[in-house]
């Protein structure tokens, strides 16, 4: 990549990520040519017919020579020469039905919505059961679309930096003290590569202003260290620690985390113990991460309704890791950029019915009072809520999808 110039680079970029935002219904394009099922090709030739038929259909720069060109020049070069007609074939069929829309049926059940948003039928069900029809048609619409970026300042001179260097933001729209970006060349300039200034999502910035202040924070699963370097930021006295299970992880961590008063961790904190409580504690536990589909579009292809499972099982046992490190009085966030409620409110409520002696704090207060201090933007914090916790949604909200519980540990 860095041999490309800054042009071909992005388009390389636009051209992977709506290919796999909009897979399925490449395949279902695809399928009307094929002989074959698409899900039996060999897999060099379904990614070729992917990337084809997404520049024919999906992006409006690259000729449809070109585009079917070098779809089957792919082919050739994955070795899978035999496969060179057939995918000529297929991309030429295409080529001349191009920009016709994807057939719809017009419909408002979870099967339409997937198709004309290119989800899985099974997470649309599950978002129109939880969420509503209207919420949900909201985040599949928005996963299809890059998010503007969203900044967070790490230094008193970086907006400074950031105008010198002809890259310009706006403020934010959930955080006053957040910027989102307009313009300008951010990746090679100076003050994000030095990073006094770092891209991050507006409600990942809110996770870690819930934290609040403290003199001992421990965050338990850190990397890559945008929020840890938010709480360091709010807490330059404290004395944080942050816990990373993996090295390579938490090496990344130790580069974007230059704060003296962090200490990184490389261990597994459900088996850690610690001689002296924190009176803060943030576990933003590993987990599907659907909230995060604009970015990160792989996902949906990737996870299964069975992962979710497994996943709260490892969620639950991380905030209970969490709550044992936490002491009397203490504030605790539990956060996750998913929007399925089993790795959400069925964590914290399994955890909540045991004997770790928790209260649960009403985020919709937390969020009132800040923005009476002037942090938040956000015009009607009460909107940022479902029950007691904290929960954005995409499409709804100008930020990934992320829900975060506050919770306190009774004095006893």
């Amino acid at each position: 990549m860095e041999r490309l110039s800054r042009e071909d680079r992005a388009l390389t970029y636009e051209l992977v990520m709506s290919t796999l935002r909009w897979q399925s219904e490449l395949d279902a394009r695809i399928a009307k040519y094929s002989s074959q099922k698409v899900a039996r090709l060999d897999g060099e030739v379904r990614v070729a017919l992917r990337l084809g038929t997404c520049q024919l259909t999906r992006l409006e720069r690259i000729p449809a020579h070109a585009a079917v060109h070098e779809s089957v020049e792919l082919v050739k070069q994955s070795g899978k020469r035999s496969a060179v007609p057939f995918a000529n074939a297929v991309l030429r069929r295409l080529a001349a039905e191009a920009k016709t829309p994807a057939a719809q049926s017009g419909g408002e059940g979870a099967g339409e919505l997937a198709a004309e948003f290119a989800h899985p039928e099974w997470m649309v069900a599950r978002w129109i059961d939880t969420y509503g029809y209207n919420a949900a048609h909201a985040v599949c619409a928005a996963d299809q679309h890059v998010a503007q970026a969203a900044l967070r300042l790490c230094t008193a001179d970086a907006e400074e930096e950031l105008t010198q260097a002809g890259v310009k933001t706006e403020p934010g729209a959930l955080l006053t003290s957040a910027r989102r970006l307009v313009s300008g060349d951010l990746a090679h300039c100076l003050a994000f590569r030095d990073h006094h200034v770092a891209v991050q999502d507006e409600a990942s910035q809110l996770v870690a202003a819930l934290v609040g202040k403290g003199a001992r924070i421990l965050d338990c699963c850190a990397a890559p260290g945008g929020k840890t370097a938010a709480i360091a930021a709010r807490n330059p006295q404290a004395e944080i620690t942050a816990v990373e299970l993996h090295e390579h992880r938490a090496k990344v961590l130790k580069e974007r985390v230059a704060a003296a008063n962090v200490k990184v961790i490389t261990a597994n904190v459900t088996a850690l113990e610690w001689p002296e409580q924190f009176d803060r504690v943030l576990a933003d536990v590993p987990c599907s991460g659907t909230g995060t589909l604009a970015a990160n579009p792989e996902i949906k292809w990737r996870l299964k309704k069975e992962d979710l499972g497994a996943l709260k099982d490892l969620q639950v046992s991380i905030l209970r890791a969490a709550v044992r490190a936490l002491a009397p009085g203490g504030r605790l966030v539990y956060s996750t950029c998913s929007l399925e409620t089993e790795e959400c409110e069925g964590v914290v409520e399994q955890v909540l019915s045991g004997p770790e002696g928790l209260s649960v704090v009403d985020c919709a207060g937390e969020l009132a009072a800040m923005k009476e201090r002037g942090e938040l933007a956000w015009s009607g914090p009460e909107s940022l809520t479902r029950g007691a916790y904290l929960r954005t949604l995409p499409g709804i909200h100008p930020c990934d999808g992320f829900f975060a519980a506050v919770l306190r540990k009774r004095n006893d």
